[in-house]
């Protein structure tokens, strides 16, 4: 008997109403965080990202789908040149050698001006929310392929992206899209800490963990949850995120609105926890969940304190006892990679996985040779230096 064919729809904003969600966690938390974004711009819930949403269900599991152009001003989250060259460019102050940061910013501005000209941002990505990391609801390898097919039949002219894919979590995933023809392009050094194995980490990560988790007694900090934060802390929320993660890091990070808070907290799209003191919150982290993996893309604390405080200390600290108590796999982003790694995470290669297969030539070799490039000196650079 042939087994049936999967379903796939494709739903753009005006028919929103047509979509059915499904009646189950995952759905629900789908049509939550979804149905705004599909009725709303997508710059009123983050800043740097302008992108065309849509809905695509696969025997009605609903994915978002981001359908761009250009748009090279955009966060990574959405602009493939954003994240090769303009992020890449900045974070090469990481590698402390100077002659080595001049020659590889050459070597990304000349490959950023080939990429534009190649139309290289001309991208459809799939089970894109919009944050820095997008994690996968399962879908079988037969919905998987069906989905690809569908998405290349109605946008013939653009690359097809899968972000935030990695061998640990998405294995099969990868080689089904590997064989289908995808390219699989390094894109980051992430983090993982296995939480729900006994006993995780050695002696030294785990007394870490325990001095850093009696820091915010130490300094009078309260612990705050979700029931906790109220809607007059998230201005509070956006300076502390933008403190960190824009003014510290990179304004190529996704720059969330209080738009988007309201939706965190409202309908609990990210589950808020923090540290509070004499009334103010001084820190404070969101995390997501699926099928036993959170990751955390709202992450935020008052860099004007002083660092003797330990904010970034406590706040790992709280998002690891999180984690452990529910038995989660962590995703700890990228970022610092010496932290993480002596607190017993485990760095991981993530890729994008991306088919070019139906576009001419001259759009699939931007493609083809940044893939070499990064395999090639890419990826060495980054386990060398520990980003």
């Amino acid at each position: 008997m042939q087994a049936l064919k999967p379903r796939i729809e494709l739903y753009e904003a005006a028919d929103a109403s047509e979509l059915e969600w499904p009646d189950n966690e995952y759905g629900r938390y789908a049509k939550r965080y979804l149905l705004p974004l599909l009725q709303e711009d997508s710059e009123r819930f983050v800043r740097n990202v302008r992108t065309r949403i849509l809905v695509l269900t696969a025997d009605g599991i609903p994915l978002p789908i981001t359908v761009n152009e250009e748009e090279y001003d955009n966060s990574y989250v959405c602009s493939p040149y954003t994240h090769y060259v303009s992020y890449a460019k900045q974070e090469l102050i990481l590698l402390g050698n100077r002659a080595l940061i001049a020659g590889l910013d050459a070597l990304l501005s000349g490959i950023g001006r080939l990429l534009k000209l190649s139309g290289f941002n001309r991208v459809v990505h799939v089970n894109n929310w919009l944050l820095s990391t997008n994690l996968y609801p399962e879908l079988n390898a037969t919905q998987w392929d069906a989905v690809l097919d569908k998405l290349v039949a109605r946008f013939p002219g653009h690359t097809i992206a899968f972000r935030s894919l990695n061998p640990s979590l998405n294995a099969p995933m990868l080689n089904l899209l590997r064989s289908k023809g995808c390219l699989l392009v390094p894109s980051r050094q992430i983090y993982l800490l296995r939480t729900g194995d006994a006993g995780f980490g050695n002696a030294k990560s785990r007394w870490l963990l325990k001095r850093d988790g009696a820091l915010a007694a130490k300094e009078g900090y309260e612990t705050v949850g979700p029931g906790d934060v109220t809607r007059q802390d998230l201005p509070r929320i956006a300076e502390l995120y933008r403190l960190l993660y824009l003014d510290k890091y990179s304004w190529h990070n996704p720059q969330f609105t209080e738009r988007f808070l309201e939706e965190a907290l409202d309908n609990r799209i990210l589950e808020l926890h923090g540290f509070r003191r004499n009334g103010r919150l001084d820190a404070v982290l969101g995390f997501y969940a699926r099928d036993g993996v959170m990751t955390t893309p709202l992450f935020g604390y008052d860099t004007s304190l002083p660092q003797e405080l330990g904010l970034y200390r406590m706040l790992s600290a709280r998002l690891i006892e999180l984690a452990s108590e529910r038995g989660f796999l962590l995703h700890e982003s990228s970022g610092a990679a010496q932290f993480k790694r002596n607190r017993g995470a485990e760095a991981e290669i993530e890729f994008s996985a991306v088919y070019v297969r139906h576009l001419p030539l001259r759009l699939r070799m931007p493609w083809a040779t940044l893939g070499k490039l990064l395999n090639r000196i890419g990826v060495p650079l980054l386990r060398k230096y520990k980003l």
